[in-house]
């Protein structure tokens, strides 16, 4: 059994205290004896707060590590996917490599695991999937990667996607993906027949993209509710972005909310841009799971975005006007806890028996280090030091050979 002490942490913002952390899991608050063999580990005096996770994004997009991409001017999403396809065409570095250079800066921030929806269509095939795997797989044992197949470019509009949608599934997708049934397919009921079909025939969870607003908004959200029921996937259906659940009052709100805890339906928000942000505090005292991820970072569709979900948990307070250390808090809460529940994932709580997924932070409290948003001192992933101060604590071969691939292609 491996042992590791962590000294002079702080824990909910209480004094500092000895951390014991055993086989990956917290065994003992400041113990009275040591087991031989322990390693011991300075904490300085630092707050440790539950791993975030990032439960959205969108890493085979990313030029993160890269040259700088220019974008063009987009108005629709439809322009935005076209774009996205033509910028993809002048990349140099392999999807491997870029999605890997994103995925050490999350981790390197603290991630402890990730949602990575992953664009498959005939013009791309399943070398997104292929790629992101690989980048995965490099980091075992640093970062948790679902892979999930996404029909960036529609999914009845494209024929020829739903059999790479299910091939995927056999070749390193864990997660089935859905667009705008209504808005990028206009089918509501033959996308989700699709959808729902494959998702039951492979028994894997679904993950729909959903930007429409208004009443065909809430109609899609509320359809999709219904199904999870009929095919009793309650607990294994996420509906991200969901926009439309921001325009909608009090009552209303309140109703779809609990059809949503009912279906057990999950959401995931981005705080993105102008984008709006679901409404996680009233849905979730409703009972619905929220939770919160970066979407696209340096990518064909926006220039920001920076793989860290302390970060995010900043955007999300600011977004919603979080003021008091309560709300700023339930940020936070949201970037951890929500994320670990989305990704069906153990939730730490940092107690005796808890995974230990950690980070040490300066600061007073969680909600400091929400506004202050500070670069971990040390990011702990089951039970053993990964980071310190920004910087991987090792880095493979194939990871070195994937920072060379993009600095090749910056230097073009």
């Amino acid at each position: 059994m491996t042992h590791v002490l962590f000294t002079s942490v702080r824990l909910h913002g209480g004094q500092p205290c000895d951390l014991l952390v055993a086989d990956g899991r917290i065994a003992a608050i400041s113990p009275p004896s040591l087991p031989d063999g322990c390693d011991i580990v300075d904490g300085g005096g630092a707050l440790a707060l539950p791993a975030p996770v990032d439960a959205h994004i969108h890493p085979d997009k990313t030029t993160w590590g890269g040259p700088w991409l220019s974008r063009e001017p987009a108005d629709t999403l439809r322009e935005l996917i076209d774009g996205e396809v033509a910028a993809r065409a002048g990349f140099e570095a392999p999807v491997e490599a870029r999605a890997g250079a994103l995925m050490d800066r999350a981790i390197v921030r603290g991630t402890r695991a990730m949602r990575a929806h992953v664009d498959v269509a005939p013009v791309h095939g399943l070398s997104n999937v292929h790629g992101v795997r690989a980048a995965a797989s490099a980091r075992a044992g640093l970062l948790d990667v679902q892979v999930v197949a996404f029909p960036q470019l529609g999914l009845l509009t494209e024929p020829g996607t739903a059999e790479l949608l299910e091939k995927s599934l056999s070749e390193g997708a864990d997660v089935l993906g859905g667009l705008d049934p209504v808005g990028v397919d206009g089918d509501l009921h033959g996308h989700l027949d699709v959808l729902f079909g494959l998702a039951g025939k492979a028994a894997v969870p679904l993950d729909i993209h959903l930007h429409d607003r208004g009443p065909s908004g809430v109609e899609q959200v509320t359809e999709i509710a219904r199904r999870t029921v009929a095919h009793g996937m309650q607990g294994r259906v996420t509906v991200s972005h969901v926009f439309c659940l921001a325009d909608l009052g009090t009552d209303e709100l309140a109703r779809t909310g609990e059809i949503l805890a009912e279906a057990g339906v999950s959401l995931a928000t981005c705080a993105l841009g102008a984008d709006p942000v679901v409404p996680f505090g009233p849905l979730g005292e409703r009972g619905v799971l929220v939770a919160a991820g970066s979407d696209g970072v340096r990518d064909p569709w926006t220039p920001f975005g920076d793989g860290d979900m302390i970060n995010r948990a900043h955007l999300l307070a600011y977004r919603t006007d979080a003021r008091t250390d309560a709300e700023l808090a339930a940020c936070y809460a949201v970037v951890a806890h929500g994320g670990a529940a989305l990704l069906g994932l153990e939730r730490t709580d940092l107690r005796i028996g808890d995974p230990a997924d950690f980070v040490l932070v300066p600061g007073e409290s969680v909600a400091q280090i929400v506004v202050d948003r500070p670069v971990p001192g040390l990011v702990v992933h089951g039970g053993r030091v990964i980071a310190r101060d920004g910087q991987l604590v090792d880095s493979t071969p194939q990871r070195q050979a994937e920072a060379g691939r993009l600095q090749e292609g910056a230097s073009r």
